[in-house]
């Protein structure tokens, strides 16, 4: 599409590089991390250059790209910016399900797709407008484990838990904070959420769980839901208000 502002672009950012792809620029996208997978059938034609945190700086100013994409908490300040000193950086910050939106909306604006970014941005919102009404339930979510870790009251997970009206434990915290089971204990929630990403929890998770929080609904649930933004928001949504009208205390 040569009628684009940008026709090569390296994207640093799995959820956006994703967004690229159903933006319609496919063509121009020439570079991704390994941790971007989505669309799957498409994105594997695309050249990796490193991860989010390790990427390798030397191929991706070898590549010339015309722009990169990259986001503040998904990628190390020190990477940005050597890479500002050759080519044209776009840094996304997204910690609410607002802030999102605009993210689409301006990558739409600035790479020459904005009636499709408009598109999309109508459609999460008519989702979001569907949410059920559901009671308030109070919930952890964790990201990790040995040790466990999990969100604060400035993280996009945390925007997306406070949407369906489940109030998280930890929200007088912020980030990605260090916890124990003993603590957790201590707070009692109605419902142990555990993320299938970054740290795969599985079913012999929950066990251990269930000795200190016997009380709690503990339930493993797709990372994608709560932590991608982008495209991908029209995919969690769709399944979230699905899943929250069956969510209830254990």
């Amino acid at each position: 599409m040569p009628d684009l502002p940008y026709q090569k672009i390296v994207c640093l950012v799995p959820s956006l590089t994703e967004l690229l792809f159903d933006l319609g620029l496919e063509g121009q996208v020439i570079g991704r991390t390994r941790f971007c997978i989505h669309p799957e059938n498409k994105v594997k034609e695309v050249e990796i250059v490193g991860g989010t945190k390790n990427p390798r700086l030397e191929k991706i100013i070898e590549m010339q790209p015309d722009i990169i994409i990259a986001n503040k908490e998904e990628n190390r300040k020190e990477d940005i910016e050597i890479l500002r000193k050759y080519s044209k950086v776009h840094v996304t910050e997204i910690d609410t399900i607002q802030d999102a939106l605009l993210t689409i909306a301006n990558l739409g604006q600035l790479l020459g797709v904005e009636h499709k970014a408009q598109n999309l941005v109508e459609k999460i919102d008519y989702l979001l407008s569907k949410k059920p009404e559901a009671p308030e339930l109070f919930v952890s979510y964790f990201i990790w484990k040995d040790p466990w870790m999990t969100i604060g009251k400035d993280t996009y997970i945390h925007d997306v838990l406070d949407a369906y009206n489940l109030k998280n434990v930890f929200r007088n915290l912020i980030r990605y904070p260090k916890t124990t089971l003993e603590e957790l204990s201590s707070l009692n929630p109605d419902v142990i959420l555990l993320s299938s990403e970054p740290y795969p929890f599985k079913e012999k998770h929950e066990a251990e769980i269930r000795e200190v929080c016997p009380a709690s609904k503990i339930e493993l649930v797709n990372g994608e839901w709560f932590s991608w933004y982008g495209s991908r928001m029209i995919e969690a949504f769709t399944a979230l208000n699905s899943w929250r009208k069956s969510l209830t205390k254990s």
